[in-house]
């Protein structure tokens, strides 16, 4: 019946108006929502515990009536043979013993019955090691709680009731068995603080069995002899929330995302090997997957922190790692090239913290300005106030002469334009600081951040090179952010207008000569794409290993009315060329700290052969 397209697979959280005892009325409000969340394409959609005959219906439970119409109500149900699977909670006696159990349908048939292992009320344990056929509505049914349904490729578990309470969930030894998704249906009551601590817990749990969770809790018309229900429906994945309901409904409600099932695999990749159990019934489900408008957002700027005490955090880090270099070394000195723009700015800030925190004079930072062909009076201004205000060591050395003798050695016309020119600044410039340090019996400091690294956009031996990378880690989009942040939290006026000004200006390595009124004319993202787009791309390339397809479909929806799907493809395969053919540059990096998600370190961060071909992925953008 078909796959999930790049493994997003659409689920709903369905909470019902109850009328407590009622199963007709019941049912028909349950098919209604059903047919409402066909229309918005969902594939699965879980109701509360006892969703059919109320959760709050006491020691009627026991009576044979109330039984025998939850029964007849999850045939009628069935029959609608609607096109999606549906996890439906309702009490069955089996064998003399009762149960609080959720019950799975799809095309017309009653596929599975997983009961709660935990008693409580009236109800009894499950406590079968495995699944048996039981005779349920005149048919033959899986019943037991290492019961796995699929849909289109994807493995769902669900958990009942005071199931998801226990130490040890089910969902647990669900996702050991290959389940993307678990759906925890409850009837759960509400009282002073309890939803945030739920909430976070759904959050939690997801984050634990790397997947998803849907959690369905029963609502409005429950009975408030004793306790409050105020329906919930929460969607998490991988330790984020993707949806959320609202509480104290006034009629039934649908909570609706698209959870990534591609997503899941990939991060359980990363981890740990599975455990399996070899104890589970897999059971497929004949279900048309439709395709439908994505019901999430997709983060378009997935670096930039949330919360804006991270960036103090992540700068933190950064000094840190450089701080017990530094005391490894018993080296009190540094030295790294300011040129006015974000990196070296960003480096400039690290350092500074770090001589701070070790208590060591900030005269011991040397600073260098390397003047250029390119070099313009804003980057160049820039730099200068900044190094004055930080009370460091400035060195101003231009590299005009000794460029222009090195043309001469080396036979190069000093108007061409290509890139033996402008390499060889940049290795003028390493040169420069590595000598210096040598002199100084210092350290040299890189300034180069991640988004350069994954394109390959260093000059190798160059500004490739250092003796410690504070920035390693740190894509572009991040950088411009960090310098932000510091700029909104200096204490100096003017070292804030000037980050300020450093954020605004273009991105540049500036190796090209100025226009004739002086601005800088070799501009970055002109040549290798937008960094935003670059940084989108690495993320889920490199976290979530996602296909090339898959990022582009996701880049359309991230930056729809920003950038066209033809422009993001373009920008795509530049990325993919560029990152395969540059890995020789990544083989031989400096040392550096890991402060975000990604690495580009040859040394188990990200091992990848120089010489790997590009082909496949390339073929897939298409």
């Amino acid at each position: 019946m078909g796959r999930v397209r790049f493994g997003f697979i659409k689920v709903c959280s369905a909470v019902p108006e109850v009328s407590v005892a009622d199963c007709q009325a019941n049912t028909q409000r349950i098919i209604s929502l059903l047919k409402d969340a066909t229309t918005q394409g969902v594939s699965i959609v879980a109701l509360p515990e006892l969703a059919i005959t109320g959760s709050s219906c006491g020691h009627l439970f026991r009576q044979t009536r109330l039984l025998e119409a939850a029964e007849r109500s999850i045939c009628d149900i069935a029959a609608q043979n609607l096109p999606l699977a549906a996890i439906i909670g309702l009490p069955i006696l089996q064998n003399g013993r009762l149960y609080n159990c959720a019950a799975v349908v799809a095309a017309g048939e009653i596929c599975g019955i997983v009961p709660c292992r935990t008693a409580s009320g009236v109800f009894d344990a499950y406590e079968q090691v495995e699944s048996i056929y039981i005779n349920f509505a005149n048919q033959s049914v899986p019943f037991g709680d290492n019961l796995i349904f699929e849909v289109g490729g994807v493995k769902f578990g669900v958990e009942v009731g005071e199931d998801i309470r226990q130490i040890a969930t089910p969902s647990i030894t669900m996702a050991e068995e290959g389940a993307q998704i678990v759906f925890g249906i409850s009837a759960n009551a509400e009282y002073q603080g309890s939803y945030k601590a739920l909430k976070q817990s759904v959050i939690q749990h997801s984050a634990r069995l790397k997947g998803g969770y849907v959690f369905t809790s029963a609502g409005i018309g429950e009975s408030t002899t004793d306790y409050v229900f105020t329906g919930h429906g929460i969607i998490a994945e991988n330790g984020v929330l993707i949806a959320e309901g609202g509480r104290f409904s006034d009629c039934s409600e649908l909570t609706i995302a698209d959870i990534d099932a591609e997503a899941v695999d990939s991060l359980r990749l990363q981890g740990r090997k599975l455990q399996h159990f070899n104890n589970y019934e897999v059971i497929s489900l004949p279900i048309f997957i439709p395709e439908s408008p994505l019901a999430r957002q997709v983060e378009s700027a997935p670096f930039i922190p949330k919360d804006e005490d991270e960036c103090a955090e992540i700068l933190t880090l950064q000094s840190r790692g450089l701080e017990k270099r530094l005391a490894a070394t018993s080296c009190k000195k540094v030295v790294l090239g300011v040129s006015g723009g974000l990196d070296s700015t960003l480096a400039l800030i690290v350092v500074a913290q770090a001589f701070d925190s070790l208590g060591l004079d900030r005269k011991g930072i040397i600073g260098v300005t390397m003047p250029g062909f390119g070099t313009t009076g804003r980057t160049y201004n820039n730099a200068m106030t900044l190094m004055q205000r930080l009370g460091i060591t400035i060195r101003e050395i231009s590299i005009r002469s000794a460029c222009e003798q090195h043309f001469k050695d080396i036979d190069l016309d000093p108007e061409s334009r290509g890139a033996a020119y402008e390499n060889s600044q940049a290795r003028e410039r390493t040169q420069i600081l590595m000598d210096i340090a040598n002199v100084v019996g210092g350290m040299v400091i890189g300034t180069g951040d991640l988004s350069e690294s994954a394109l390959g956009w260093a000059t190798y031996n160059g500004d490739h090179m250092s003796m410690y990378n504070v920035n390693c880690s740190v894509p572009k989009t991040l950088v411009k952010a960090l310098t932000a942040w510091a700029a909104e939290n200096s204490t100096d006026a003017l070292v804030g207008d000037t980050l300020k000004d450093i954020v605004s200006t273009p991105v540049s390595p500036e190796l090209l000569p100025a226009t004739a009124s002086g601005d800088i004319a070799q501009k970055t993202e002109d040549l290798v794409g937008p960094y935003s787009l670059h940084d989108f791309f690495i993320y889920n390339f490199i976290v979530n290993g996602f296909t090339p397809a898959k990022i582009l479909f996701l880049a359309t929806e991230a930056f729809d009315g920003e950038f066209t799907q033809s422009e993001i493809k373009h920008w795509l395969t530049v990325f993919i060329k560029r990152f395969f053919s540059q890995q020789y540059k990544r083989s031989a990096v400096p040392d550096g700290p890991k402060v975000t998600a990604v690495s580009l370190s040859p040394r188990g961060s990200w091992v990848m052969p120089s010489d790997a071909v590009a082909k496949e992925w390339l073929a897939d953008i298409e």
